[in-house]
């Protein structure tokens, strides 16, 4: 093996480590802050400490934390996809790395038109930072979408972007909006635009929370039926939880895996439905189309100044 090589293998593994590492943090941390409890419970984001701040403190959690970590994660791990990217694929990670490009890229483009084709990255990183931060999970960690307040600020961030695409046909189109299709219904259409960041992240985390706990619950009443049947047995085989082995898992599948990717998924498509949907393209282009035509009639005629002066 060349040194060439071998400094390449070295990069990629230090990417993979960095990437890892995050999420192996925030597990020892858990492990060493953890109150103790017994059975099983369900409980919020632990705070870990807390910020005085001018306007009220500021509670550093367990939702936040784990957060930053999910974004550390994914930060490596597209240093990782990419390196050593070339123009020709000769790998099956850079062919992977062009798929999901692809795929990102068609996607946006099918939902939002090509004038939001930009907006691929911004998509994928709401699909990524959303799965991944979901299947912490599975880790045996607080996934931060189970924490409104993450939500709410991916929604609120979305909401702004609706708006300021909104405005691109300029304030007074914008105001005139709410009177559509009637000026009596301008209430309802304001509830209704407020009403969308908060539907948005209300339906996020009320379905990965609500998956959370039904996995709770369910193997908390398999630890008690287990109990109940095979009680029975002699010494600590009684006293083991056999119905909880399997069926938990089997679940998981779907309340940990499937619906997390599921809702990450739905809330992308939300995004590029409410953006697109929200923009006003042919008052847009006929707003622009008038600047232009002014602009290049301002210039006709201080170029007619200049040859009389002449």
């Amino acid at each position: 093996m060349s040194t060439k090589s071998r400094r390449f293998m070295a990069v990629d593994i230090l990417l993979l480590v960095l990437a890892i590492l995050p999420l192996v943090a925030v597990m020892v941390l858990k492990i060493l802050t953890a109150p103790p409890a017994e059975g099983i419970s369900i409980t919020g984001a632990q705070v870990y400490f807390t910020l005085d701040t001018p306007i009220q403190p500021l509670p550093i959690t367990e939702a936040q934390v784990n957060s930053v970590a999910v974004i550390i994660t994914i930060f490596f791990l597209c240093l990782y996809l990419t390196h050593g990217i070339s123009a020709t694929p000769v790998t099956k990670r850079q062919l992977i790395t062009e798929w999901i490009v692809e795929k990102c890229r068609n996607m946006v483009k099918e939902n939002m038109g090509d004038y939001f084709s930009g907006f691929a990255p911004f998509i994928a990183a709401i699909m990524g930072l959303s799965a991944l931060s979901s299947l912490l999970s599975l880790l045996g960690l607080f996934p931060p979408t189970s924490d409104l307040n993450i939500v709410a600020g991916w929604s609120i961030l979305v909401f702004s972007l609706i708006t300021y695409y909104k405005f691109k046909a300029g304030p007074v189109h914008y105001l005139k909006s709410y009177a559509e299709p009637v000026p009596f219904l301008a209430p309802m259409n304001i509830i209704s635009e407020i009403a969308t960041p908060v539907s948005m992240a209300f339906r996020h985390y009320g379905n990965i929370l609500s998956g959370s706990i039904i996995s709770v619950l369910i193997a908390a009443a398999l630890g008690g039926l287990s109990q109940i049947v095979l009680g029975w047995l002699p010494g600590i085989l009684g006293e083991f939880p056999f119905l909880r082995i399997g069926i938990p898992a089997v679940l998981s599948l779907y309340f940990d895996i499937f619906s997390s990717l599921l809702q990450a998924f739905i809330f992308a498509t939300l995004t590029m439905m409410y953006i697109s949907g929200g923009f006003p393209q042919s008052e847009f282009e006929a707003r622009r189309a008038r600047r232009q035509a002014k602009k290049v009639a301002k210039i006709q005629a201080s170029k007619e100044k200049l040859k009389n002066r002449s």
